[in-house]
């Protein structure tokens, strides 16, 4: 547990550091830190920025560095979360938060569909610091001491925190009104995933929130974060909700909603492609668990 104590005495240094000041040390430890990244690792950004994007091998490369040198403020407003919390309206906007009270008053609780872009720890605590009851679902990190730690940070800034193995709590946190927050855009299993058109790709998507939606027919919002660097102040936008089809077809019923998510994750992305996390292989899945033959012929179904 040496790194949660560690974790802890790092987090009271930053927070008697000014605004500014943490900022500028977050970017420098950002810039820092890409050198060690592997060369295996910043590889597959580059390609992944330059197989989505259609940009050249230097804009590419430009794109990786800087969704991996976003780490460093990041993580110093992670740190920062004590201080935060106390202001978040100077941090964070949010845009459509009326969608949300709108659900919340029907007493049903609802979805809130994310993915890794912009500060999205910093996201949940906006949410509830502005007085929406949620549920972060997270994956529990393998270094106790670090998930020990994280999960203090994000009880602290007003979330509830579940894991994604507790389906259970999950729904019974929605029978109570509260939002679920699904980060939406990582790579699953083939089993919990299902084929979307992702940037042009075949991409195995994550199925979660249209499946909740679906079962309990509540609302789905789209919301995401953008940093204006110049400033350091954030944006969160949340979108009008998106309700999942309950038709006699489950799977298609699914496959539509997590089609649309996916389609406005994208577009989000090509608008601020530095803020999106390239350094994870989105397509690990796809590799490994679909055909060539599988591949071609649902991207020929599409273009039906």
């Amino acid at each position: 547990m040496i790194s949660y104590y560690l974790l802890k005495l790092l987090s009271a240094a930053a927070c008697l550091l000014p605004r500014g000041l943490a900022d500028s040390l977050g970017w420098c430890i950002g810039r820092i830190a890409w050198p060690v990244v592997p060369k295996k690792r910043k590889l597959l950004a580059m390609n992944q920025v330059k197989a989505c994007l259609r940009v050249s091998d230097d804009e590419a490369w430009r794109i990786a560095k800087a969704s991996a040198v976003r780490f460093g403020p990041m993580l110093m407003e992670v740190l920062r979360f004590p201080v935060i919390k106390k202001h978040v309206a100077d941090y964070v906007s949010i845009e459509g938060l009326e969608y949300l009270q709108a659900a919340l008053k029907a007493g049903k609780g609802g979805i809130i569909a994310t993915a890794h872009s912009g500060n999205w720890e910093l996201m949940g605590g906006a949410f509830a610091q502005a007085g929406i009851p949620l549920v972060g679902v997270a994956e529990q990190q393998r270094a106790k001491g670090a998930n020990k730690f994280i999960v203090e940070q994000r009880t602290l800034i007003g979330m509830h925190i579940t894991y994604k193995t507790g389906v259970r709590e999950m729904f019974d946190m929605m029978a109570k009104n509260f939002m679920i927050g699904l980060i939406m855009d990582q790579d699953p299993s083939v089993r919990d995933g299902v084929l979307v058109k992702f940037f042009g790709q075949a991409t195995n998507y994550f199925t979660g929130a249209a499946s909740m939606g679906r079962f309990r027919t509540v609302p789905i919002f789209p919301a995401f974060m953008h940093r204006d660097d110049k400033t350091g102040r954030h944006t969160l936008i949340v979108s009008p909700p998106i309700y999942t089809p309950k038709t006699k077809d489950k799977r298609a019923d699914i496959q539509k909603t997590t089609q649309q998510l996916a389609t406005l994750t994208e577009q989000h992305i090509r608008k601020y492609p530095e803020e999106w996390f390239w350094l994870h292989d989105r397509w690990k899945s796809v590799r490994r668990g679909y055909t060539k033959e599988q591949i071609e012929a649902f991207l020929n179904e599409q273009h039906q």
